[in-house]
């Protein structure tokens, strides 16, 4: 969990005091000493619930009582920002989270999502009737701005988290937003993945994560042929050529268009299948339409056998 990463920086350990990533936190404050690795903490505020001050602190002052330094208390603000709750606090959490990595020259930032969450994911991105990149669930690593951010956990059961707070004598806050049916992951966990697991049997926790697992091998294969196709179909005129596009498979096409939409400054959290699908409709089913609209105000024309911004 610790080995491998760049630099001699602490690892920081993203902590909320539940379960997971209490668990975490308290393996890596005894692990991180043996290996000669500094370790610390972190704990977002995110100041949606009364106490959440206090128990943030809370967190703070167990890792400080564990060795764990550096030690930091995160507040953010969520109102105000784009979507709905959920992605409003996770872009606040992440963004704090970055930035404090940012601050201690930090190697990775640990991340406690553990299988049970992985399956959630893939659940909710089924519904949302998600491609092969949502399906894949949660990357084990993911580096952000230069960040790496790392889940361990990944393969373990979240009984596991629990029961090693249960012997550690720690005691785990429990989100009350984690069984509120507002939120659709809320009601995976509660409702959702229980029916599946009464009935298919307890290994559909395990058999979920382990199809993200697989369709994340498959996602970076294919990645990695889409790079080298938006290399050879550039243009001079900074379009892509519609006949290198054209015999492109459909699987390597579409990521060719979803990446250079990203690259013209289409906003990422709101650029869908619906656009890339129009974009690959000027390549493969081309009658003379006008430009597609993309998020953040930007268009892309076909002209002359280009695609065009």
């Amino acid at each position: 969990m610790l080995t491998g990463l760049p630099g001699g920086g602490p690892v920081l350990v993203a902590c909320s005091g539940g379960a997971d990533s209490l668990a975490l936190a308290a393996a890596t404050a005894f692990v991180a000493p043996r290996l000669g690795r500094p370790a610390g903490l972190v704990t977002v505020d995110h100041g949606l619930q009364a106490g959440s001050a206090e128990r943030a602190e809370a967190v703070a002052g167990w890792a400080r009582a564990e060795g764990l330094d550096p030690v930091e208390v995160l507040p953010v603000r969520v109102d105000g920002r784009p979507g709905g709750p959920e992605a409003a606090a996770r872009e606040a959490r992440y963004e704090a989270l970055i930035a404090a990595a940012h601050r201690y020259d930090a190697s990775g930032v640990l991340l406690g999502h553990t299988r049970d969450d992985q399956a959630e994911t893939v659940l909710l991105a089924l519904a949302r009737g998600a491609g092969p990149r949502g399906l894949s669930g949660m990357p084990g690593r993911r580096d952000v701005d230069g960040v790496p951010l790392l889940r361990p956990l990944l393969d373990i059961p979240r009984a596991d988290t629990r029961a090693a707070c249960a012997a550690l004598g720690l005691d785990p806050w429990a989100d009350p937003h984690n069984a509120d049916p507002a939120y659709a992951r809320a009601r995976v966990r509660a409702d959702a993945l229980p029916a599946l697991v009464e009935a298919l049997g307890p290994r559909v926790v395990a058999n979920l994560a382990r199809t993200a697992g697989l369709l994340a091998a498959d996602n970076a294969a294919l990645d990695a042929l889409a790079d080298a196709a938006l290399a050879d179909v550039r243009t001079a005129d900074g379009g892509l050529c519609v006949a290198g596009l054209a015999e492109l498979p459909a699987a390597v096409r579409t990521r060719v268009l979803h990446t250079w939409a990203r690259e013209l400054g289409a906003t990422p959290g709101a650029l869908s299948h619906s656009h890339v699908a129009a974009l690959d409709a000027l390549v493969t089913g081309w009658h003379g339409q006008g430009p597609v609209h993309l998020p953040g105000s930007h268009q892309v024309r076909r002209q002359a056998g280009h695609l065009l911004p």
